[in-house]
């Protein structure tokens, strides 16, 4: 069954252009376009798309509040957001607003095709550049986010915890800590709940918000490896 894919930019070109780049894939069918921040909602909720393509800067609600929308009314529609460099305050609130996915609006075509499958999957992913603003975003130290939290994990957990942070997948995980992936992904699972947070991408933020990660050479390096950052 092919991928149902809603894309919201309030750029009719734009727009158009990334909805015949994803409908020209055998796997991804487009469902609907939106202009402005409360279509994107609406249209959500009535087609209950897997993905929802969403722009940052729109008429109306805009996609912040579009993104908390969606994943808030809708949890199986997975939103990925086109972003700016500038935007940073704009990145952070729709990552805490649910948004499973964060790419450039410069970015490839073939990657954008990539990270919708990629977050429909149940990853989540980050641009190497878009990661890299994240990282340093906390260089300051702990954030908003209760660092007592991280009282409620087990060693194991928290370790799980640090890797998922660095961007490694379960497979990763599992081999640097010597188990099986499944474990892996059921300590993933426990730790999400125990933090309250929606998925790997805003475990990572709370990671570097309560201080239990620092920004380093090896995440740089990490970031800068790897045409995208995928984490599931």
């Amino acid at each position: 069954m092919a991928i149902r894919v809603t894309v919201a930019d309030d750029q009719a070109v734009v727009r158009a252009g990334i909805a015949a780049i994803l409908d020209a894939e055998p796997d991804l069918c487009v469902v609907g376009q939106a202009a402005d921040g409360d279509t994107a909602v609406e249209l959500a909720l009535s087609a209950r798309p897997d993905v929802a393509l969403m722009d940052v800067r729109m008429p109306g609600i805009g996609g912040l509040a579009a993104t908390a929308a969606i994943t808030g009314r809708s949890p199986a529609t997975r939103v990925l957001v086109l972003t700016t460099f500038g935007l940073d305050d704009y990145l952070f609130a729709a990552l805490r607003a649910g948004a499973a996915g964060f790419l450039l609006k410069d970015t490839e075509p073939e990657r954008v095709i990539d990270a919708v499958r990629v977050v429909h999957g149940g990853a989540a992913l980050l641009d190497p550049a878009v990661t890299r603003r994240l990282i340093d975003r906390f260089t300051d130290g702990p954030g908003p986010l209760d660092a007592a939290r991280l009282d409620l994990l087990t060693p194991r957990e928290t370790e799980v915890l640090r890797q998922v942070a660095r961007g490694l997948s379960n497979a990763e995980i599992a081999a640097v800590l010597g188990v099986s992936p499944p474990t892996v992904k059921d300590h993933v699972s426990v730790l999400l709940g125990k933090l309250g947070v929606r998925d790997r991408v805003q475990a990572t933020i709370a990671a570097y918000e309560t201080g239990l990660i620092r920004p380093g050479p090896v995440a740089g390096r990490e970031v800068n490896r790897h045409p995208a950052v995928r984490w599931g």
